[in-house]
C-alpha cells in the first residue's frame, strides 16, 4: 500500500482537543496518524487543529493521506486555532457532526480524552450493539490511560449490565500498530456493512 493513498477509506478517531499531561500521548497521535497513512486509510475526526486532534490531523496529511474534520458552528473558535489541514465540514450540531464522521469512517478509534471523546465511543459501541452498524471499534490505551476505564467495563459485565457478546465489540491495545492489527480483519469485514442512523 503507498504510503501516499486513502484507497482503504478512513478511519474515525475521537481523541482530545488538549494535550495532556504526558508527552507520550502526543506521540502516540502521531504515531497513529502515520500508521494509518502506511496502511492505506485516510483520517475523519472533530476537525480540531488543537491538542490531540491537531496531531493526529497533522500527521496523516504530512504523511500524504487523506484527512476529514467535521466540526459544528459553535466549537469552530474553541477547536480551531491556527491553520487546519485538509478538507474541514462545518455543520450546524454535534448530532450532524456524529452522523457524518460515521458514515464516513470504516471504523473507529478512540485515543485519550475527556468527556466528548468519552461519549462519542461510547455512541459508536451503541450503535454497534443496536446494528445501526458493523464497524469495528478501538480504544487505544497509551500509558495505561484506559486501564481503569477496561476495568469497570468488564466489571460491568461482571455484575450482568454487559454481556458478553457486546463485551467483544471493543478491541483494546497500548500501541496504534496492535490496535490496527488487531482490527485489520473487522476493517474489512465491516466496510461492506454500512451505517443506518435512522432513528438513532
Amino acid at each position: 500500500m503507498s504510503a501516499n493513498s486513502s484507497d482503504r477509506g478512513s478511519v474515525c478517531v475521537f481523541c482530545g482537543s488538549s494535550s495532556g499531561t504526558q508527552p507520550e500521548y502526543a506521540e502516540a497521535a502521531v504515531e497513529l496518524g502515520k500508521a494509518l497513512v502506511r496502511r492505506g486509510y485516510g483520517l475523519v475526526y472533530g476537525g480540531g487543529s488543537v491538542g490531540l486532534m491537531g496531531r493526529v490531523s497533522k500527521a496523516v496529511f504530512e504523511s500524504g493521506g487523506n484527512v476529514v474534520g467535521v466540526i459544528p458552528t459553535a466549537l469552530e473558535p474553541k477547536e480551531i486555532s491556527g491553520e487546519s489541514v485538509g478538507e474541514v465540514v462545518v455543520v450546524k450540531d454535534m448530532h450532524e457532526r456524529k452522523a457524518l464522521m460515521a458514515t464516513k469512517s470504516e471504523a473507529f478509534v478512540a485515543m485519550p480524552g475527556g468527556f466528548g471523546t468519552l461519549e462519542e465511543l461510547f455512541e459508536v459501541i451503541t450503535w454497534h450493539q443496536l446494528g445501526y452498524h458493523d464497524k469495528p471499534v478501538g480504544l487505544l490505551n497509551t500509558g495505561g490511560y484506559f486501564d481503569q476505564l477496561l476495568s469497570f467495563i468488564d466489571h460491568s459485565v461482571e455484575q450482568g449490565f454487559i454481556s458478553p457478546n457486546a463485551r467483544k465489540i471493543l478491541k483494546s491495545a497500548a500501541t496504534p500498530a496492535e490496535l490496527l492489527d488487531a482490527m485489520e480483519q473487522d476493517i474489512v469485514n465491516g466496510a461492506s456493512a454500512g451505517i443506518n442512523l435512522e432513528g438513532s
